[in-house]
């Protein structure tokens, strides 16, 4: 009978170990993350907010996991990058195609065009007869067209330390110039340098712009006819840095 008296208290001191360990691991843990850099603090807070949303070099969120492999195939792959810098590209195409269908200017589906690259992301914005982002003979962006580049550059901002920024314009084959001392070459680069001028305006750091140019008619978009409109555009290049 004496012996059964203390039968039940026994394991108090394995409750209190238990409670030992956990703490101590929790130390560790805030000991630890207080170390690490702003991508990685970025990358943990970000898997608590959805752990069911995680993003690996075969999976960028933004383009199907299908065409993962034509990426890994072309030069410079997405192997060399890291998860937070491709989440972050998939977070920068969602957070500007939402900016872009909730107001009322909706953008057409056909305004903007994001593709992922094997050193980022190409945003292409075209210059159409519907809905022109610039003026018919210069380079002066009309109201739209100040909208979409000033929501295109407050998105950029927000990553002024992961990506550097390339702008490239582009006319249609057959425009007709007034001056000709004023043709495709000095219309495309002076449109994207406008766009560089917009961006730094709304926030995008000088130092991340890496190169402007003029393409004129030299590079029409696949699969279309060099003297669609479309291919009167300017695009915005963002590559991860190391890459370049």
């Amino acid at each position: 009978m004496p012996r059964n008296k203390h039968a039940h208290h026994g394991g108090a001191w394995k409750v209190a170990y238990a409670d030992f360990v956990t703490a101590m691991m929790a130390l560790f843990l805030v000991l630890w993350l207080t170390s690490q850099d702003e991508k990685i603090k970025e990358a943990v807070e970000r898997s608590f907010r959805n752990p069911f949303s995680s993003v690996t070099k075969e999976s960028t969120g933004v383009i199907p996991m299908k065409d993962t492999a034509a990426m890994k195939s072309s030069s410079g792959n997405f192997d060399s990058s890291s998860a937070v810098e491709l989440n972050m590209l998939r977070r920068l195409s969602q957070d500007l195609l939402k900016t872009l269908q909730d107001n009322n200017a909706t953008a057409d589906e056909s305004q903007v065009k994001l593709e992922m690259t094997p050193e980022g992301m190409r945003i292409s914005v075209f210059d159409t007869a519907k809905r022109p982002i610039f003026e018919s003979t210069n380079a002066a962006f009309t109201t739209y067209g100040q909208w979409v580049f000033s929501c295109l550059a407050w998105e950029v901002a927000r990553y002024t330390n992961n990506f550097l920024v390339e702008l490239e314009g582009h006319t249609e084959a057959g425009h007709q110039f007034k001056d000709e001392t004023y043709g495709a070459w000095e219309l495309s680069s002076d449109r994207a340098n406008s766009a560089r001028r917009l961006m730094v305006q709304h926030g995008v750091a000088p130092a991340q712009f890496r190169k402007v140019a003029g393409y004129a008619d030299t590079v029409p978009m696949p699969e279309h006819d060099a003297t669609d409109e479309r291919n009167r555009r300017v695009a915005v290049l963002l590559k991860i840095k190391g890459t370049i």
